[in-house]
């Protein structure tokens, strides 16, 4: 596909047109970004991509409009932006072009609209207002942080609001990209995870090579035997308790009362082992110097427990 102009409107710009140029930009690189209201160019045309103007949502034609009547709805009856409508037809395309393996793509692609691309089409539609977050977090919501970057109101420089796009674009790819590389970290390390817990067997302590995200693949596994992760940090040893959920500080099981906020030769002491390091006043996490010393933290922990 040979993309010469990827064209949205001019003058102030919103969240979902900025994320949409994000995709785009990285898909067609050599495409000429045009901010513009001239009725010649919002209208399909081939070499060109037009959104979030134009007044019609045609996929075949390359013109991913919202604003006309009727709107473009999701399935469940929500409301499309120019991000939902170009994420669901280019989605797909931008995730192979950031490396994500094709395994995961259905997955990333369908979390990224349920978590990142659905909230800005709500909020860009007047679905939910960004008050639902709450007086101390409104005014923190992503669109919004997005949309502080345009110019401000008596700045009529020719040329501001174009500056201003331009200027958010590299934020709003920060935000975008980070998403993406998460989830697909998420995901290697979920394979790493449960190739940990096919070694450890019927052992209650997972190995895991380095720090990482553990509790999702943890659970995907069903290994509810598993009560502590060890995993090297750095120069020494991590040792960390297993949540029981997103939404909770507690675990699976904690860490021995008598280790609460030791360090050092204190805490030597209490647990017996040489080279224990540090222990968290909320049990939740100790550091060790060597391998051997975080493992007979790690077994005296379970056998406490048990």
């Amino acid at each position: 596909m040979n993309i010469t102009h990827l064209v949205t409107h001019s003058g102030g710009f919103h969240a979902d047109e900025l994320l949409s140029s994000v995709i785009l930009t990285r898909l067609f690189p050599n495409a000429e970004l045009l901010r513009t209201r001239d009725k010649t160019w919002i209208k399909p045309a081939e070499g060109r991509i037009i959104y979030d103007v134009g007044g019609v949502f045609e996929a075949d034609a390359q013109i991913f409009d919202h604003h006309q009547r009727p709107n473009p709805l999701r399935e469940d009856g929500q409301p499309y932006s120019s991000f939902g409508l170009i994420w669901a037809h280019y989605g797909h395309d931008y995730l192979r072009a950031m490396g994500v393996p094709e395994k995961d793509m259905a997955s990333i692609h369908a979390s990224f609209d349920r978590g990142f691309v659905l909230p800005v089409d709500l909020v860009d539609n007047g679905a939910v207002n960004t008050s639902d977050a709450g007086p101390i977090f409104s005014g923190m919501t992503l669109p919004v942080l997005l949309e502080s970057l345009k110019t401000v109101f008596d700045d009529r420089a020719e040329g501001a609001d174009d500056r201003a796009f331009l200027a958010a674009l590299p934020v709003a790819r920060a935000f975008v990209e980070a998403q993406i590389k998460r989830k697909a970290a998420k995901f290697r390390a979920e394979d790493m995870v449960l190739t940990a817990i096919k070694a450890a067997g019927d052992g209650c302590v997972l190995e895991l090579p380095m720090g990482m995200p553990f509790r999702g693949a943890v659970e995907k596994a069903g290994a509810d035997h598993l009560l502590f992760v060890i995993h090297p940090r750095g120069e020494d040893w991590s040792l960390t308790t297993i949540r029981i959920g997103d939404d909770t500080f507690d675990n699976r099981a904690d860490l021995p009362a008598a280790w609460a906020g030791l360090s050092d030769d204190a805490l030597e002491a209490a647990s017996g082992v040489t080279g224990a390091k540090f222990c968290h006043n909320g049990r939740f996490i100790a550091v060790a110097s060597s391998y051997d010393a975080v493992r007979k933290m790690a077994d005296i922990a379970v056998a406490q427990v048990l």
